[in-house]
């Protein structure tokens, strides 16, 4: 996941879609939260400022709290008065009703939810899947902008502005080898308005079914970090992935940071955060090293860089956690070697071969 912004490079805001047209077929938005309603309040509010309707809008309720239940009946009404009570073609199930809650006993982090989001997504019948988090709004056009893309790709990632409405920058090449983000990928795009990327970011990612198929769901136990990163690994082996410079986001949560020189940035985060940073580097592991990628020496470098980059975010951002911040990342460290050296453990399944009642 990236978190770094240029305030130099402006993203191309021109519509594809405006004279390319199109729609994305059985359009599923997955969207997970937990106790931020004010925030998710804002999402939905921007969903209804969509210029095209999407096919389903499922939410995954991590707290599985009645004000979020009431908050996604509510939703269900504006939509239905907005664009017709029935979706059009009905799902899987039978069912026309465009919004979906999907409340969790538990609190799945991230990884969990949003594995849990593209599952019944994807056991509905849903073809794409436009995956967000509940601090950002969609943009009106963002759907307009997104579906020329979907003709010639299968994984797409739009471009987002920052919570202060300046261009948000996103590390789209993974050095694999040392398992980090590149922190000096170029930033403009050029005349073709796009750029090749091996990761995702699971702030606005697109993706079609058949990578579900191909690949599996996300991987839940990574509960946060991380998981939206190997995700985007697994699906560029098996297609070209894209960034491309299309506004779609702008994020909505205003986060400490670090400014570098104006042209980076660098977020405070939390001691659960550090933690899986560097415990999940031990799925990250396991994944490389089940598709050959996985070189021992290399990576540890990355994981000291990982590791420094951690400490400088504790010294500059959050000092008043350097006395939590630390024994967090060496016990992130631990358990990830632990992870490392688990021979019973084997990568999510791909789905294909399952009978969902979806489209071929």
């Amino acid at each position: 996941m990236s978190e770094t912004r240029t305030a130099t490079a402006e993203p191309d805001t021109t519509t594809r879609g405006a004279a390319g047209g199109g729609r994305i077929p059985r359009l599923a938005l997955v969207v997970v939260t937990f106790k931020r309603q004010e925030l998710l309040s804002t999402l939905f509010d921007s969903f209804l400022e969509l210029t095209q309707a999407p096919w389903r809008i499922v939410i995954v309720d991590n707290e599985g709290s009645e004000r979020t239940r009431d908050m996604v009946a509510e939703l269900g009404r504006r939509t239905d008065e907005l664009w017709g009570v029935e979706s059009g073609e009905p799902d899987a199930e039978g069912g026309v009703s465009r919004v979906v809650y999907a409340p969790q006993a538990d609190n799945l982090g991230g990884a969990g939810g949003f594995s849990a989001g593209v599952k019944r997504a994807w056991e509905l019948g849903a073809e794409w899947f436009w995956v967000m988090d509940d601090d950002v709004r969609v943009l009106p056009e963002a759907l307009d902008r997104l579906a020329p893309w979907t003709a010639t790709h299968r994984v797409i990632q739009g471009s987002r502005l920052d919570y202060d409405g300046g261009p948000f920058y996103w590390q789209y090449h993974f050095i694999v080898s040392l398992g980090i983000p590149n922190p000096i990928a170029p930033a403009a795009f050029g005349p073709e308005g796009y750029r090749v990327m091996n990761t995702l970011c699971f702030e606005g990612g697109l993706f079609h079914r058949s990578i579900v198929d191909e690949v599996g769901l996300p991987d839940p136990r990574f509960f946060i970090y991380w998981d939206d990163t190997v995700y985007g690994y697994l699906a560029s082996k098996a297609t070209e992935a894209i960034v491309v410079s299309d506004l779609i986001l702008q994020r909505t949560r205003d986060i400490a940071n670090w400014d570098i020189a104006g042209m980076r940035q660098l977020n405070g985060t939390s001691d659960m955060n550090r933690y899986h940073i560097m415990r999940n580097r031990g799925y990250m592991m396991q994944y490389f090293r089940a598709h050959g990628d996985y070189r021992r020496l290399v990576f540890g470098l990355g994981t000291a860089a990982t590791f420094a980059k951690e400490v400088i975010r504790l010294v500059m951002v959050n000092r008043d956690s350097f006395k939590t911040g630390i024994p967090a990342l060496f016990r992130g460290m631990r358990d990830a070697r632990r992870i490392y050296r688990d021979r019973t453990w084997k990568p999510m399944p791909p789905m294909g071969g399952a009978d969902a009642g979806g489209r071929d």
